[in-house]
């Protein structure tokens, strides 16, 4: 699950690969901002198969956070 969020990352919002940690965070580490989390969530329900709730992408702090949500959903 981390390395296929990982090409998301990488190719859709053109972060660096080797900032992409468990533990980096995807505003301060990454530069995530708003719109770009927002696109990343819709990327992240049409890969996954899953749906956020918009609740839960408050909590989505780190690369972590999602990828650790994503398992759970996916299974």
């Amino acid at each position: 699950m981390f390395e296929k969020f990982k090409e998301i990352l990488v190719e859709e919002l053109s972060v660096n690969p080797d900032d992409v940690k468990m533990d980096a965070e995807l505003v301060n580490d990454l530069g995530i901002n708003s719109l770009e989390l927002a696109d990343l969530v819709l990327l992240c329900e049409e890969r996954f198969d899953v749906t956020i709730d918009d609740d839960d992408i408050q909590k989505f702090t780190t690369v972590g956070d999602v990828v650790n949500y994503m398992s759970e959903k996916a299974n």
